[in-house]
């Protein structure tokens, strides 16, 4: 007996493999493989799939578990955080391309509830496309990545009382329940109740589900929370959407939340991939196909407004025209949520077959051509700031305005010899109290007017600027500049901030951060000095950490760190270093070492046998074994003499391990670096798993600009720009 819905499932999802497993190597979107598959295989297509409206039904699963991970992601601490760019900057994005769109369908005669409608579907972005493509491209936490994120997250808030206006849009408020004032509260009731029940109930019931230890067990659990939260909003006359949501917030709040979004994103993507492909088997290539000059005209026009509007809203925040234009180019498509609109406006009459079919091909058109645009988006937005210079001299006032407002006068002192730093992030704060603990005149540039404002107030030489602008560095100092640090996330204004600065200053030195190797040999041909890629600085701190816990000499250990750095991270992928095995024994002794130090040439130690030596009794080491070549001796006895090149093991406690490195430290090593007087510290020649080893590790990969071992830190939209 064939199970219904089977063969069509067959059908979709084996059309999907194929259609996907080719956008894949065109570099499109999984999204758009998915609509791909739904033209194919739906009524308009190739006819393979009977059921469309069954498929529909399950797809709109699809729905509620997306915006149920939305509100599993969100939180109200997160909301918060992120307050003003997600609300001044997603209610000024969202409105005013409402009211652009709204007011152009008046012009060309539509109905008042249908322009605004029109409104509605383009004031949205998708949040799945843009947000995968950003984190690909490393760009998430660059200034343009953040503002996109906020303006998306604002959106996705946003949908919820969209869907509640369709039926009054249509004017059948009366058909479809009460009052919008009416329903409103009723909504705002719901909203309370499940938050009095959350503070109590849900919080005991999950801690009981978890103590059970059974994954199945909370699973089951969290989509039956969601889909129960579902059906009592839509019991009363509101969206399973915002029951939906409201159920992910509430998760969200809780400890669980990450296991909940663990579990159920496999479901999601599942269920919200038939919705993509249901909406694609809507699409009428006929219709597509008669009127290909409307569709392409259409879809030009939305991606040039959207990306003007969205552009608009990010200068308003106080950024830069070059940002705002990759914010524009970011989410000029429109949105997945925008079919979830569309599936409502024609079920209430507020579209019609053709008007549908148009809006449905210009959304998937946009959606395809969004992964060129966000890879050209750095090009475009430099060439429009050279092609516009009334908008850069418009975007470099508003610079000049929030630096003097927030005291950027600091970065127009009379400094020689100073160190300007570019980006305020995690890594710019240290970098700067680093620069203040050594006495070194230092300014900063940023690009976040928040992070200005409030560090400005703190004392900080810090200006609001775009680094890339010649007037901008001109303004921080930097022909009379020593070094440049340029700490910022965005690999496109990496490169055009070392291109200006080198062109402004030849003598200046340039030190970048980047995140990638592929970025080194690029940077130094436009004039960087040095280049520190954190996926070698993070492996090479990763590779000390581990090989002192195998008791490999430190010496040893810094010797091919210099060598991988020296040589342009080239060596990395030849490493020859032999240990031995003897690390077992110091985990027995959670108060002791069993240390690898090599007898330096010239040390106290060079030439003295072990009985000369007493080490145990005058130092309280005892030495274990000796390495001498390619031979071990093991327990050596009082007539064995060291010699320069030994790679003696010796064990003791903490406190003596660390205060006797000296002994086997070159005199002239150890009087340059005090250890002869003060008393060695481990780090010298030793290789141990614990105490300051670590800490001088942890503040190299800090100094070395190794930002992804250190302690994340909270920070506001854009500080990591």
């Amino acid at each position: 007996m064939e199970l219904p819905l089977l063969k069509e499932f067959v059908v979709i999802f084996s059309l999907s493999v194929a259609v996907i497993y080719l956008c894949h190597y065109v570099k499109v979107p999984a999204i758009v493989g998915f609509l791909l598959t739904g033209v194919v295989a739906g009524p308009h297509g190739l006819g393979l799939v009977k059921a469309a409206h069954e498929v529909e039904i399950m797809a709109e699963v699809g729905v509620v578990l997306l915006l149920f991970t939305i509100g599993l992601e969100l939180s109200l601490g997160e909301l918060m955080r992120l307050r003003k760019p997600v609300f001044l900057g997603g209610l000024a994005q969202v409105a005013l391309t409402i009211l652009a769109f709204a007011g152009g369908a008046e012009l060309l005669g539509l109905p008042h509830g249908t322009a605004a409608f029109i409104g509605f579907l383009a004031a949205l972005s998708s949040t799945a496309i843009v947000l995968k493509l950003l984190q690909e491209r490393a760009q998430m936490d660059s200034p343009h990545g953040r503002i996109s994120l906020s303006i998306l997250i604002f959106q996705d808030l946003v949908i919820v009382p969209m869907m509640l206006l369709v039926p009054f849009l249509a004017g059948k408020g009366g058909e479809a329940g009460p009052s919008l004032l009416f329903t409103m509260a009723k909504g705002a009731g719901i909203i309370l109740l499940v938050f009095l029940l959350s503070r109590k109930l849900v919080p005991a019931l999950l801690h009981r589900i978890v103590r059970t230890r059974n994954r199945e067990v909370f699973l089951v659990s969290t989509l039956a929370f969601c889909l129960a939260i579902a059906l009592l909003t839509s019991s009363m006359g509101l969206s399973l959407s915002l029951g939906a949501f409201l159920a992910g917030l509430i998760m969200a709040e809780s400890e669980y939340s990450h296991s909940a979004l663990e579990g159920i994103m496999p479901f999601r993507d599942v269920f919200t991939s038939l919705f993509f492909i249901s909406v694609g088997m809507l699409l009428d290539l006929g219709f597509v196909i008669d009127h290909l000059p409307l569709v392409i005209g259409v879809t030009l026009s939305v991606l040039a407004i959207k990306c003007l509007l969205g552009g608009g809203a990010t200068l308003m925040l106080g950024y830069p025209l070059r940002p705002a234009l990759m914010v524009g180019l970011a989410l000029c498509q429109v949105g997945e949520f925008s079919f979830v609109l569309a599936k409502a406006g024609v079920s209430y009459g507020l579209f019609d077959r053709n008007e549908y079919q148009l809006f449905l091909a210009a959304s998937i058109m946009t959606m395809a051509l969004t992964p060129f645009l966000i890879a050209g988006a750095p090009r475009m937005a430099d060439a429009a700031v050279r092609l516009l210079p009334a908008g850069a001299r418009l975007a470099r006032r508003g610079e000049d305005a929030a630096a003097e407002e927030a005291g950027g006068a600091h970065c127009g002192m009379d400094l020689t010899n100073h160190l300007i730093i570019v980006g305020f992030g995690i890594g710019g704060r240290h970098l700067a109290r680093a620069a203040k603990a050594a006495g070194i005149d230092y300014t900063i540039l940023e690009m976040n007017p928040d992070t200005v404002r409030t560090f400005a107030a703190k004392g900080e030489p810090i200006a609001y600027g775009d680094a890339s602008h010649i007037a901008v560095l001109e303004h921080a100092g930097a022909c009379a500049a020593r070094v440049l640090a340029i700490v910022i996330s965005d690999p496109a204004a990496v490169r055009s901030i070392t291109d200006t600065a080198r062109k402004l200053n030849p003598s200046l030195h340039i030190v970048v951060r980047t995140r990638f190797i592929s970025e080194i040999a690029a940077l130094r041909d436009l004039g960087a000095n040095d280049v520190i890629p954190e996926e070698f600085e993070t492996s090479v701190e990763i590779f000390t950490r581990v090989m002192s816990r195998y008791l490999v000499p430190r010496a040893e250990i810094e010797r091919f760190v210099e060598e991988v750095r020296t040589e342009s991270y080239d060596m990395l992928r030849q490493v020859d270093i032999r240990t031995e095995p003897l690390a077992a024994l110091s985990t027995y002794f959670t108060d002791f070492d069993l240390s690898a130090m090599t007898v330096e040439p010239g040390c106290m130690l060079d030439g003295m046998t072990l009985q000369q030596a007493d080490l145990r009794r005058l130092h309280g080491l005892t030495l274990v074994a000796v390495k001498r070549g390619e031979d071990v001796l093991p327990n050596p006895d009082g007539t064995l003499r060291l010699m320069a090149g030994d790679v003696t093991y010796v064990f003791g406690p903490h406190a003596d391990i660390a205060a006797k490195a000296g002994l086997f430290a070159a005199r002239r090593r150890a009087r340059e670096t005090g250890e002869e007087e003060k008393g060695p510290g481990p780090e010298a020649t030793m290789a141990n798993g614990s105490g300051p080893a670590d800490d001088r590790a942890a503040s190299r990969g800090a100094a070395s600009g190794g930002d992804a071992v250190t302690a994340p830190v909270e920070a506001t939209p854009g500080e990591k720009a």
